[in-house]
């Protein structure tokens, strides 16, 4: 596996998005540890989760719990593994997706994340999603002051526009590590973020970058260029997809959502997966 660059940590160059193991049409955990442990045989040390991945409302920090579960059952090392994980957004259990960004709520989640994933500092410590009922700079505030504290390794912001990227690396004193944005070939808009990340040297961590768990399996149909290149490598779409967004930038690290051994292994494939200029043109004039 190749690797790229968070903080000064290197993880490898795709991620896991853990979260299709604990919302709607998550599978059985027997699968989800399967698929964990598939991620680290592949070199995966990137898993990306959050307290709000869960169905339940009695079951907060599902995914978190699932992830430390995995980890402590694996037979090799992990101690090269960044979890990553947010707060900020909540689940009441009835479907819906609520936003708490008040200072005192995003420390309290951060606290029983940490018992959640049985470690003393969290790897990767993500605001969730701006709350417009709370000042930006309050929010994020509160997570240099876990990163002061010591509770978190490194800090990240999820959702943000590039002038809430360039508020809160000030914020922080220049130890803003990642970005994590929608980004896939449906939704291009966070390619001024994706652009300023790069810039600053900040990771980009594109989230749905196959478009998501429902639509991940037509991306070829829906977008042609990916399934005519993947055609002329015999790989599919969407390790053609990931291998276009590994080329925009040595910043990106694509952390597809998988709840299949099978699909995050295809996945990782996409880090060898070399595509030509002209591919990277067409593929880039295909939204």
């Amino acid at each position: 596996m190749r690797t790229r660059r968070i903080g000064d940590v290197q993880v490898g160059a795709i991620g896991l998005g853990a979260m299709p193991m604990s919302i709607e049409g998550r599978p059985d955990e027997q699968r989800s540890i399967a698929t964990i442990h598939a991620a680290l045989d592949a070199g995966v040390t990137l898993i990306d989760t959050a307290d709000a991945y869960h169905l339940h409302a009695d079951e907060v920090g599902h995914n978190e719990t699932l992830i430390a579960k995995a980890l402590a059952s694996y037979d090799g090392d992990t101690s090269d593994v960044l979890v990553a994980t947010k707060g900020g957004h909540l689940r009441p259990g009835d479907g819906s997706w609520t936003i708490n960004g008040s200072p005192d709520h995003l420390k309290q989640a951060c606290d029983a994340s940490l018992k959640r994933l049985g470690v003393d500092a969290i790897g990767l410590y993500q605001f969730h999603r701006p709350d417009p009922r709370v000042p930006y700079e309050d929010s994020v505030g509160a997570i240099r002051d876990l990163l002061d504290a010591g509770k978190i390794r490194y800090a990240g912001i999820s959702n943000a526009n590039p002038e809430q990227i360039r508020q809160a690396n000030d914020i922080l004193g220049g130890r803003l590590v990642s970005v994590q944005n929608q980004f896939s070939p449906a939704f291009r808009s966070s390619e001024p973020e994706l652009e300023l990340c790069a810039e600053l040297g900040i990771a980009f961590l594109p989230w749905s970058p196959l478009g998501g768990s429902s639509s991940a399996g037509e991306l070829g149909s829906r977008f042609a260029p990916f399934a005519e290149v993947a055609r002329a490598h015999n790989v599919s779409p969407q390790q053609v997809c990931l291998a276009w967004m590994l080329a925009k930038a040595p910043v990106v690290i694509p952390i597809p959502g998988s709840s299949r051994p099978e699909t995050i292994l295809d996945s990782v494939k996409a880090v060898d997966l070399e595509l030509s200029p002209e591919e990277l043109g067409r593929l880039d004039a295909a939204g």
